[in-house]
């Protein structure tokens, strides 16, 4: 068992959340579901908690109601080593939701993820100064992020 498990608290759509992340990434897979019961306080028989794996790492989802909304003051980052991987995971966790700037997007469920290129991080640490900003400066333009146009900002022809 890992030592810190996101807990994520959903209305009434945990399964429905659960099953579309495992369907996103690898290495995922439905490790329990537990049901309301007599006692309450969901409907008998509906989803209490849903625990799965995404890419290795456990998640949990309840289905606590609608006392708390999920804001992009959490959020999951999605490290990723090709334009194709980013491609792939923002199309998939941005239909039905938002996509917002800077490699940040809220999926249908509201929830937050950054999808980032791990060159992004290399080239925005760079020990020049100037080329660090010219790749943030080109960051701040997109919402999904693009390498080429970042290696294009980084060393400009």
């Amino acid at each position: 068992m890992q030592k810190i498990t996101p807990f994520l608290w959903f209305d009434n759509r945990a399964e429905e959340a659960m099953n579309f992340y495992t369907s996103i990434f690898k290495n995922s897979k439905v490790l329990t579901v537990t049901r309301y019961g007599d006692a309450g306080p969901g409907p008998k028989g509906t989803v209490m908690t849903a625990n799965f794996l995404l890419d290795g790492q456990e998640f949990v989802a309840l289905n606590g109601g609608p006392e708390y909304k999920f804001t992009p003051a959490i959020s999951f980052v999605v490290n990723c080593e090709s334009q194709q991987e980013v491609d792939e995971y923002w199309d998939k966790l941005s239909a039905g939701g938002r996509e917002d700037q800077c490699a940040w997007l809220q999926d249908k469920f509201g929830v937050s993820w950054q999808i980032v290129p791990t060159i992004l991080v290399k080239l925005l640490s760079d020990p020049d100064p100037i080329k660090a900003q010219r790749v943030m400066a080109a960051m701040m333009k997109m919402k999904k992020i693009d390498i080429a146009a970042l290696k294009r900002a980084y060393e400009p022809q």
